[in-house]
């Protein structure tokens, strides 16, 4: 019987774009698009400067280009540092299925080495949907209990969806295409400890460079395993679970593609997804009630089994610990009325009106938030069960809301409208023209019929 190593790769080399469903291509362009938003993001945030010192001391030159920095580097480097960036503010999407954050390292290792030539945008949505697909079905085939081990998918999985787009790209032959898995899977990594510091998003970029390190040693020469994923003492051995079945995806490899059913979710907030659906529901109970700081008795949100999982940082110090707090992401809301990139810097986290309101904020994990959801035990915490988020004004009037999708997800996409909105927030966090934003991402969304995805990279620069 074929093995998943070398099923992944046969599947491929024969994967095309004419082989898509007619939904893929528009699903496909709003994620690139909006990975191109959050790396823009992350080039101006905290993370940034210390990358870019490391850059600096690595002494490489290179004409790999840096988004968002008018810096160049080596395409490796510019993997690592376009990566790190599409994470840093937890801004990028998600795909529940793994669970992780695949777009943010597959784009980066795309876009990393302009010696490849011309990238078409047709041949973009082509290697990266293959990609999605890949590392997608191998955290479908390992199971959620893989990351309740506490690897982060997004560094331990979402390095084969960014090897399987460059193989994709690169029309390796399926003995090179598995010959870089077996050199990836030892690169491999990310730890959920590291949550809530930039050690997280650095796990993005570092699977994206350890991609593309690993299909440039493959075409060079190097030696690897064959059946890494499902041989004894290799990946599925070492980091899967009991009911980790690495056979049991091969005949579900585009079908259906995972880009399409269960689709990506692109966030609205710039935080863990965990804590989307309540947020969500505290502003729609500002709307509803003309909740605010003054008016709150006591705030209530209810998550279902598991929902907390990552969100631990109950009174968070930091931009980055408010980013996997679900207190403080309630208390904004209430306060504020809204959500922005400046809602979870050092700033806003510490703001005495913040620690005021923590006080009133209640949360904690309720079966009854389980509801009839058969795949609980296999969805990520922001997409499992239900979310309620209960409001006690001072006068006694009380009102509770129910949320079972985040906006983002598949069931509520968000519109090009929406799309634009945060393409131009991200880009002036940046920094970056805003005309040439604009331009940049006119070209994105019609990137089928783009000749050179250089064209959007110059702009972006």
């Amino acid at each position: 019987m074929i093995g998943l190593t070398e099923a992944l790769a046969e599947f491929i080399q024969a994967s095309c774009l004419e082989t898509l469903p007619p939904e893929a291509l528009d699903k496909a362009k709003k994620a690139i698009a909006d990975t191109f938003a959050a790396i823009l993001a992350g080039a101006g945030s905290e993370v940034a400067p210390p990358l870019l010192r490391y850059v600096e001391q690595a002494g490489e030159q290179g004409t790999s280009p840096i988004l968002g920095s008018g810096r160049t580097a080596p395409p490796e480097m510019a993997a690592l540092v376009n990566g790190t960036f599409g994470h840093a503010l937890d801004f990028d999407d998600v795909l529940s299925l793994m669970p992780a954050h695949p777009s943010a390292v597959v784009l980066p290792a795309l876009i990393a080495d302009p010696r490849a030539g011309k990238l078409s945008g047709k041949a973009l949505i082509e290697s990266y949907v293959v990609g999605v697909e890949v590392g997608g079905k191998i955290g479908l085939a390992i199971t959620v209990g893989h990351y309740h081990r506490g690897f982060h998918g997004t560094g331990t999985l979402a390095i084969f969806s960014a090897l399987g787009a460059l193989a994709k790209r690169a029309r390796l032959d399926v003995a090179t295409t598995r010959t870089a898995f077996g050199i990836a899977s030892s690169m491999a990594s990310g730890l959920q400890r590291n949550f809530g510091t930039m050690t997280k998003p650095l796990h993005t970029g570092w699977a994206a460079r350890s991609a593309l390190a690993a299909v440039n040693l493959a075409r060079s020469g190097f030696t690897a395993a064959l059946d890494v994923l499902e041989a004894p003492a290799g990946f599925f051995a070492a980091y899967g679970v009991e009911d980790s079945t690495p056979e049991a995806v091969i005949d579900r490899l585009g079908n259906p593609w995972v880009i399409v059913d269960p689709g990506l979710a692109l966030k609205r907030f710039p935080c863990c997804y965990a804590a989307h659906r309540g947020m969500d529901g505290v502003l729609q109970l500002t709307q509803r009630l003309g909740l605010t700081a003054k008016n709150l008795d006591r705030l209530e949100c209810r998550m279902p089994p598991g929902g907390m999982r990552v969100l631990i940082y109950p009174d968070p110090k930091t931009g980055l610990e408010g980013k996997f707090s679900l207190q403080y992401a309630l208390a904004a809301g209430v306060l504020d009325g809204e959500y922005t990139l400046w809602s979870f810097t050092d700033e806003a986290v510490n703001r005495p009106r913040i620690h005021d309101l923590l006080g009133r904020i209640r949360v904690r994990e309720d079966p009854r938030c389980a509801g009839n959801d058969p795949l609980l035990e296999t969805r990520s915490s922001g997409s499992r069960g239900f979310v309620e988020v209960e409001a006690v004004l001072t006068d006694g009037w009380r009102e509770t809301v129910r949320v079972d999708q985040a906006p983002g997800h598949p069931s509520r996409e968000l519109t090009w409208d929406d799309m634009a909105a945060k393409f131009m927030d991200c880009a002036a966090e940046a920094r970056v023209d805003l005309g040439k934003a604009e331009q940049a991402f006119d070209l994105l969304a019609q990137l089928e019929t783009c000749a050179d995805i250089s064209e959007v990279v110059a702009l972006l620069r």
